[in-house]
This record gives structure tokens, C-alpha cells and sequence, in this order.
């Protein structure tokens, strides 16, 4: 007598059959430890990314390799003279395209400047230490009149020793001042920047390393004149 809480067994055992059926159409795939199973595609190369992510500006979309090929081509199409002026032309171009980009780099343009220039914060450093007069702008001409009276001297041991006196007290007095510049500097980042992470030695050094080089021959040039607010 079967109760109308028990299964039948008929139904039971069909459900059972059926579950069998599913797992030997759908079978559950296992694989050895460390294999990956394969992702249906090619790997792109690391080059094409590149390229795709503009890390390497290429518009022909070619590699090295291809490159080369593509000029031995070139080459092989051509004469001797044609060669010959072919490369003449491309030296120029690119000989006028570096000097643009020099000039837009001395001009402060952000995309020419090199990694360590970039940035509106580094921008407001070169601003505010061309802005200033400091002694650090005398370390090249003093480390010269420096090399030459350290010739001078060389036979007059009394004139060396006075020479050695005076450079020791201005290199003294030179790292005082880059050690106030930085702390100077780092302070007026931090007002004017309340949020930036570059606040620290790199930056004070940054300053400092600028602030070494004469006026003229400053890179990127000077945007402000002496004095002026920043």
C-alpha cells in the first residue's frame, strides 16, 4: 500500500534515468593541474598593443623587421644618386623636425617636454624659481674661475690653500641656500597645491637643480620675468 506522501518508485526511477542521460550528453570536463585551457584566439603581440595604445606612435602600424624590409625595397627601387638624395631629404626632415620639437620643448609645451618637466605642478616650480634671484645661478661660472685657479695654484702652495678656504666656504654657503630653497619651494607647492603628492625632496631637488643653471640657459625657457607673482 503506498502512502500519498512516498514517491512512486516508477517516477523515481525515471527522474534517475533522466539525470544519467544529461551527465553522459553533458559531461563534466576536467583538466590536469596547470593547464589553461586554450582562449579560442591569438594572442595579440605585444608591439601591435603597443601601437593601439599609443605607447609607439607609428601610423604605418609596421614593426622593426617590417621596417627594414620596407627600406631594403626602397633601396633596391632606386639608383645611386636617387638613394643619395632620397637620404639627404629624409636627414634634413628629420633634422627640421628635431629642431621644432626642440623649439616647442624651450617653448613649454606640455606634449614635448621630457616625463620629468611635465605636469602643472612642475610647471608652478620653474615659474616660481625663475621668478627669483638666488646664488645657486653662480655654481657653473664659480665652478670654472674654481678649475682655473686650481691651475693657477698648483705651483704656489700658499695661493692654494686660500683657494681651497674661499671654495669651501662658497660650496657652504651654496648647499645652505639649496636647502632653504627647497623647503621654500616645497611650502609654496603645498598652498598652491593642497591635494598633489609631489611635495618632497624630488621636488625640492627639482628646484634646486634648475635654480643651479644660468637664467639663459634654462630648459624649458623662462616664462615669467624676475619678480613677478606666481
Amino acid at each position: 500500500m503506498k502512502l500519498p506522501w512516498q514517491k512512486d518508485n516508477k517516477t523515481s526511477d525515471k527522474a534517475a534515468a533522466h539525470a544519467g542521460a544529461e551527465d553522459t550528453e553533458h559531461p563534466e570536463v576536467t583538466y590536469p593541474k596547470g593547464f589553461t585551457p586554450p582562449k579560442g584566439r591569438p594572442t595579440p603581440k605585444r608591439h601591435d598593443q603597443e601601437i593601439a595604445k599609443g605607447v609607439i606612435r607609428d601610423p604605418n602600424r609596421a614593426s622593426d623587421p617590417q621596417r627594414r624590409e620596407r627600406r631594403k625595397e626602397l633601396k633596391a627601387s632606386m639608383s645611386k644618386e636617387e638613394w643619395k638624395a632620397y637620404k639627404k631629404k629624409e636627414r634634413q626632415e628629420i633634422r627640421e623636425r628635431n629642431q621644432v620639437a626642440q623649439k616647442r620643448m624651450e617653448s613649454g609645451e606640455e606634449q614635448y617636454l621630457l616625463p620629468r618637466d611635465k605636469g602643472e605642478v612642475r610647471r608652478f616650480v620653474r615659474n616660481w624659481v625663475d621668478s627669483q634671484r638666488f646664488l645657486t645661478e653662480w655654481v657653473m661660472p664659480f665652478a670654472l674661475i674654481l678649475l682655473l685657479f686650481t691651475f693657477l695654484g698648483s705651483s704656489n702652495p700658499t695661493f692654494a690653500n686660500i683657494t681651497s678656504i674661499v671654495a669651501m666656504a662658497f660650496i657652504a654657503v651654496f648647499a645652505f641656500e639649496g636647502i632653504f630653497l627647497g623647503r621654500r619651494c616645497n611650502n609654496a607647492v603645498r598652498l598652491k597645491f593642497p591635494n598633489t603628492t609631489e611635495a618632497g625632496f624630488g621636488l625640492g631637488f627639482y628646484a634646486y637643480s634648475r635654480a643651479t643653471q644660468p637664467r639663459k640657459w634654462r630648459t624649458p625657457r623662462p616664462q615669467v620675468e624676475r619678480g613677478a607673482s606666481v
